[in-house]
């Protein structure tokens, strides 16, 4: 029995009624963001990594090829794709840090406002004086 097939059958057995279907049905399983994010990640590192091994192989050959020609211009290619390969293992960093923001910025979803009441606004002495007036009797104290 298909997965289809499944779970039409809970369905049935509710309706006591029998769904057949001539079009095929396509049920979509829910994926999370989190599994996106880490298929993406490996699928992006594995094609970064073949690019390095690529260019790693490139090297050698072009390397080959300048010591054998003598020319500046062989020199300056080889250069080119030692700033590229160079290039790309940074790619792989960059990667890595960009996905391990995105999976800490999951877990770090509050907010960060500060809110400042202020009760009363005036000195410590005032405050007292307020708070025990046989303390200041010789004071005139008002009252908002």
């Amino acid at each position: 029995m298909s997965d289809i097939e499944k779970h039409f059958t809970k369905i049935n057995e509710a309706l006591d009624t029998e769904f057949v279907s001539d079009v095929p049905v396509k049920v979509e399983e829910n994926t999370s963001i989190e599994m996106s994010v880490d298929v993406d990640y490996s699928t992006v590192r594995n094609n970064l990594y073949n690019l390095v091994a690529t260019g790693n192989d490139a090297v050698e050959h072009i390397l080959s090829l300048a010591k054998a020609s003598d020319s500046a211009r062989s020199y300056e290619v080889v250069s080119q794709m030692l700033k590229t390969v160079a290039e790309i293992n940074k790619d792989i960093l960059d990667v890595h840090d960009k996905v391990k923001k995105i999976k800490e910025d999951k877990f770090n979803l509050t907010q960060k406002n500060t809110t400042n009441n202020t009760i009363y606004v005036g000195s410590t002495s005032e405050l007292q004086d307020l708070i025990n007036p046989s303390r200041s009797s010789g004071k005139n104290i008002k009252k908002v």
